[in-house]
């Protein structure tokens, strides 16, 4: 399976969706069948009796008849894989028989990124379908102040700089026109009002525009800004956070483009500590941020080397990075699967090739609003 074959199943303008060719792409989706859901959500039945709904919804959609082809792979590649994970996050109340799929959002664009990463689809196209399958269920409620005590401005804000609003508001719409629940017209209308929210911020089709770099990532971490109004920034080190699976190059793209740069590096805490990987992962982390700590107090430059896979890993960096003011460039690295798993073969470590396709269940790429630039080098 290629992304050519994908290409090939969006179809036509006046053709049907082949949805034995579907299953066949993606095998995962013969589970969604015999996965059941809430009734009362989802009078329909199955998953995948859903699926094939929001995915017959959306051809019928005007606006995605008049989307670009490349838009149109996109949004029907994301509405035949939103639900991908419903399958391994069912869980039945035992009392009350509640069906529930907590997380099969966030599971499912991890699901549909090794899919489609194994299927060669170029980055870009991969990564917007995974986006929009994490958040395609935030348009329901994205009027309300989220649970994050966020408001609907910082919603529409924050989600311009993860995906295109106008492909998720179509896919919200689909996803709502492809179910039998109570009172569909009042979601239908908390929708529109959402597009029209993205369309008064400027950010319908596009990113949100702020006055600078520096209050777009205090902004998007809480600080009590506007978009429109810089934020006073104090001096700090310019720090080259790399981010990427094991064997995907972050040390030769290092020795390249910033061979002078101080090093903070797991591996290197490892060596020092002669610890073998996975062994007192603690204390290396420790090690390693005692040592950006010195870095940062003196507001030198340097590069923080390790895999940041998970947003909860970087995060965690990024915390104490932000904390001393620091000027952030994230660099992803990413490389085929055969390449990886060739290289890490040849490589002197205790990361087997079966741990590292084991780390693929954290990976996440970085967002562009984690910091103050983010650069995505792939092959």
């Amino acid at each position: 399976m290629n992304w050519k074959t994908l290409q090939q199943l969006v179809p036509m303008p006046g053709q049907s969706p082949d949805f034995n060719a579907c299953l066949a792409a993606f095998p995962q989706l013969e589970l969604a069948k015999t996965t059941p859901q809430n009734p009362v959500y989802h009078a329909e039945g199955d998953v995948w009796t859903h699926t094939m709904m929001v995915v017959e919804s959306l051809l019928a959609m005007p606006d995605y008849q008049a989307a670009t082809r490349a838009e149109q792979e996109i949004v029907f590649l994301t509405a035949l894989l939103h639900d991908v994970a419903k399958c391994s996050t069912t869980v039945i109340d035992p009392v009350t028989g509640v069906i529930g799929q907590p997380g099969h959002s966030r599971k499912g664009a991890l699901d549909a990124r090794i899919a489609l990463w194994d299927c060669d689809v170029p980055f870009a196209a991969r990564e917007e379908i995974c986006r929009l399958i994490n958040v395609h269920q935030v348009p329901f409620f994205a009027l309300e102040t989220s649970r994050r005590g966020v408001t609907p401005e910082f919603t529409v804000r924050e989600l311009s700089w993860q995906v295109d609003i106008r492909l998720l508001a179509m896919l919200a719409e689909a996803d709502i026109r492809g179910r039998i629940c109570p009172d569909p017209q009042r979601i239908l209308d908390a929708i529109e009002l959402f597009r029209e929210l993205a369309r008064e911020e400027g950010c319908y089709g596009q990113r949100r525009a702020f006055v600078d770099d520096h209050t777009r990532v205090k902004y998007f971490r809480g600080a009590e800004a506007h978009p429109d109004y810089p934020l006073f920034q104090e001096a700090g080190s310019r720090v080259i956070v790399m981010s990427g699976l094991p064997a995907s190059g972050k040390n030769t793209w290092v020795e390249k483009h910033h061979p002078r740069l101080p090093v903070v590096s797991f591996d290197d805490a490892r060596t020092a500590l002669g610890l073998k990987h996975g062994k007192n992962e603690g204390q290396v982390g420790d090690y390693a941020e005692e040592r950006a700590r010195e870095l940062l107090r003196k507001g030198e430059p340097f590069v923080w080397n390790a895999t940041h896979l998970s947003k909860l890993m970087r995060e965690k960096t990024l915390n104490l990075l932000y904390k001393y003011h620091a000027q952030v460039e994230l660099v992803y690295l990413e490389q085929p699967r055969k390449e990886l798993l060739r290289r890490n073969g040849q490589r002197d470590t205790s990361l087997s090739n079966k741990k590292l396709q084991a780390m693929l269940w954290n990976w996440e790429i970085p967002l562009p609003m984690e910091a103050h630039t983010v650069r995505y080098e792939v092959s």
